[in-house]
């Protein structure tokens, strides 16, 4: 293996996990028909996509760094193959409820290959490198969005199923598991030896509890919550919400715009880590207030980017143009894909021998925006469906805050070593 033949074997593998785990998102229409569900409902399904992924992308984090990223990612791919499989055969909605919710853990294998990729990289290229692994492979969700419906169409009528969505579950299921064997045969932990057994050495409770800890650590988590947790929430809903919304009937069109959000958060990834590159090793300035701290900077312009797309959201929506709406959209894609490049340009930079550990706690708490913020845009309290956007924006402005306090040089300086219990380091600080 080479650096960037695991980079491709990594970004493949997270390109499926994404369109499995969102494969759902544009048969919502057909599903809800079968099994007789509200829009609240859907919601509901929706945020459960992401219920389990917490603790899995904590656990795998770790896994990883013990016992090495092809090992765990073949294991999370082959399980995933067999609850699609089985979802595709559910007859009551509960089961398949619960079957859907083991499928979507196909989530947490974005920490596996974050420290798979970073085990390859050196530090100079991990932003640019973990962009592009997280930016193609968020982008299987837009593929999901643009190619299942197209493959699976409303009249569909295949061998096995008469119902387009259970083909999708089948199918897609059957590919998995044939790609966790492939990356399982393939893939090598590490770039060396020597580096395997650093990242292996570190993987204790002890110091899993001190990094999880840090004000870096939890500050990056709360930055990832309002970008991929974002994320999460929209590549679940949009196709719902440009189609009730806007009275789109038309699966696939509502399913096309839905997936403009997608190619943006996903393809233009590589672009922030690549800013966050290459101002670190230029060492220049864009925020004075945050002197010398150029990844940071970066960070910090990223998340206010959010923030403001969010408004502009609902006032597109408002506007009654579901043009307008996909634009807007669209933006909001790209401010989630530049927030997260940065963010993941910082971790593995400032956690180089937690590469799993710390990934898998930033990754893990982002799922709290996936679960929180499709009950938002489908509150019955609001007035319509495009003031949620407002509200979530409203909400993430105290974690910029959080993040710019973090930010501060003499915080920043310490943000690796002091945190909720306390600044000691233990031996094998990062």
């Amino acid at each position: 293996m080479t650096k960037w033949r695991t980079l491709l074997l990594a970004t493949v593998g997270f390109n499926f996990s994404f369109l499995i785990w969102f494969s759902f998102a544009p048969f919502t229409g057909p599903m809800a028909d079968e099994f007789g569900l509200s829009l609240a409902e859907i919601g509901l399904l929706a945020s459960a996509n992401i219920w389990l992924a917490p603790f899995g992308r904590i656990l795998t984090g770790w896994l990883s760094d013990k016992y090495g990223a092809p090992t765990v990612f073949a294991i999370v791919l082959g399980y995933v193959g067999v609850f699609s499989i089985a979802s595709a055969f559910a007859q009551s909605y509960t089961v398949f409820f619960v079957e859907r919710m083991i499928v979507a853990t196909a989530g947490i294998t974005f920490v596996i290959g974050i420290q798979h990729v970073s085990e390859w990289f050196e530090e100079e290229q991990l932003g640019t490198a973990e962009g592009i692994y997280a930016g193609v492979g968020n982008a299987g969700a837009a593929g999901g969005a643009l190619i299942l419906p197209r493959l699976f169409g409303s009249n569909w009528s295949g061998p096995l199923f008469q119902s387009n969505w259970r083909a999708v579950f089948f199918y897609t299921g059957v590919v998995s598991i044939l790609l966790g064997l492939t990356y399982f045969l393939l893939g090598e932990a590490a770039a060396s030896e020597e580096r395997r057994q650093a990242t292996a050495e570190s993987a204790t409770l002890k110091q899993w509890i001190h990094t999880a800890t840090r004000y870096g650590t939890l500050a990056l988590a709360l930055a990832y919550v309002m970008s991929f947790g974002l994320e999460l929430s929209m590549n679940g809903w949009l196709a719902t919400y440009y189609r009730e919304a806007f009275d789109t009937s038309n699966l696939v069109l509502a399913s096309t715009f839905a997936a403009t959000f997608s190619l943006a958060a996903g393809l233009l990834r590589p672009i922030g880590g690549y800013v966050s590159d290459r101002l670190a090793r230029a060492e220049r300035d864009i925020l004075p207030v945050f002197e010398g701290r150029y990844r940071e900077q970066w960070t910090f312009v990223t998340l206010s980017f959010i923030v403001v797309a969010m408004f502009l959201m609902t006032l597109a929506g408002l506007s009654g143009a579901v043009l307008v709406a996909v634009g807007a959209g669209f933006l909001v894609g790209m401010a989630c894909a530049f927030a997260e490049g940065a963010i993941f340009a910082q971790v593995p930079a400032m956690f180089p021998n937690s590469s799993g550990s710390v990934p898998g706690v930033v990754g893990g708490v982002v799922t709290i925006g996936g679960i929180v913020f499709p009950l938002v845009y489908v509150a019955p309290a609001l007035p319509n469906l495009h003031v949620g956007y407002s509200v979530v924006a409203a909400i993430m402005i105290p974690i910029v805050l959080v993040n710019a306090w973090v930010y501060r040089p003499h915080i920043a300086a310490k943000a690796t070593t002091a945190g909720l219990f306390g600044s000691r380091p233990t031996p094998t600080d990062d």
